[in-house]
C-alpha cells in the first residue's frame, strides 16, 4: 500500500483501471510502467468495448510524477528513463485501440494532466484544478505537452506552461476542451459516467475502435516525438537550478 497500485475491474464490456499512491497519487516509476501493462491488457481483450481511467482517494487525481525519484537523479540516462515514464503512459493510450474515458475527480498537476489529455474523453468535478508545475522546478511539460497542446491547443497550453504557479480551474479546463463535462460532486460524476458509458458501449464497437484511429491521426511518430521531449528533461533536470528548485520544493 506504501507503494501504491494499480488494479483492473471488468465488468459489461467496461474496463476500470484505477491507481492509488498516498503521496497525492503522485506516479513512480513502477506504477507508471504497471499502468501502460494494464492498458495494454485491456486494449487487446476482446470483451473490453471502453476503458475508464481513475483514480482512488477523494483528493487528488494525479500529483504528476515522483518528487523523491526526481530528487534522485543523478545522471541523463537516469533521467531520460525518469521522463520516459508518462511518455509510456500517453504512447500506452495512444495506441490502445479502445476508446479511454477519464474521471478526473480532484486536483492535477504536471503528468496528471498529461492523463487526463490523454484520454479520449474526460469528465471531471469542480474540485479538478490543474497547473503545470515543471517550469516552477527547472524543467517544462516537455513529455505531456504535445498530449496538452493537442486537446486544449497552443495558446491555453502556453499559458499554463508559463504560469506554472498559478492554478486553473476545471471550468476554465471545460471551456479549453480539457474537460467534456464538470460537475458539482463526485456523486453526480459517477452517475453520469455509469449514465454515459453504459450507453456507449452499447455502440457499435468496430465503429468506436475506427474512432480512436481518427482521432489519433498524425500522431504515429509520438515514440521517438517523446522520447526526444524525455530528453530536454533529462538533461535539464541535472542542472543546478533544477536542483536547488526540487530541493527547496522537498523542503517546503
Amino acid at each position: 500500500m506504501s507503494n501504491g497500485y494499480i488494479t483492473s475491474h471488468f465488468d459489461n464490456h467496461i474496463t476500470t483501471i484505477e491507481f492509488f499512491h498516498p503521496a497525492q497519487n503522485s506516479l513512480p516509476g513502477h506504477l507508471l510502467a504497471e499502468l501502460v501493462s494494464h492498458i495494454n491488457q485491456a486494449g487487446a481483450d476482446e470483451n473490453t468495448i471502453l476503458i475508464i481511467l481513475k483514480s482512488e482517494g477523494d483528493r487528488s487525481f494525479c500529483a504528476g510524477a515522483s518528487f523523491n525519484e526526481l530528487s534522485s537523479i543523478q545522471d541523463f540516462e537516469t533521467g531520460k528513463k525518469f521522463f520516459m515514464g508518462f511518455a509510456g503512459v500517453i504512447n500506452a493510450i495512444r495506441k490502445c485501440p479502445k476508446i479511454v474515458i477519464g474521471r478526473v475527480h480532484g486536483k492535477a498537476v504536471g503528468g496528471g494532466v498529461g492523463l487526463a489529455a490523454a484520454c479520449d474523453y474526460s469528465m471531471a468535478t469542480k474540485y479538478a484544478s490543474i497547473r503545470l508545475s515543471e517550469l516552477a522546478v527547472g524543467i517544462g511539460p516537455f513529455v505531456i505537452g504535445p498530449a496538452v497542446e493537442r486537446k486544449i491547443g497552443l495558446s491555453a497550453f502556453s499559458q499554463m506552461a508559463i504560469n506554472a504557479t498559478e492554478w486553473q480551474t476545471a471550468e476554465w479546463g471545460k471551456q479549453k476542451g480539457l474537460f467534456t463535462e464538470v460537475f458539482d460532486t463526485v456523486e453526480q460524476l459517477d452517475a453520469y459516467i455509469d449514465h454515459f458509458t453504459s450507453d456507449l458501449v452499447k455502440k457499435n464497437p468496430s465503429a468506436l475502435m475506427q474512432l480512436k484511429q481518427i482521432f489519433w491521426e498524425g500522431t504515429d511518430h509520438w515514440d521517438l516525438h517523446l522520447e526526444q521531449r524525455a530528453e530536454m528533461s533529462g538533461r535539464l533536470i541535472l542542472s543546478d537550478f533544477a536542483k536547488d528548485a526540487i530541493a527547496a520544493f522537498l523542503q517546503a
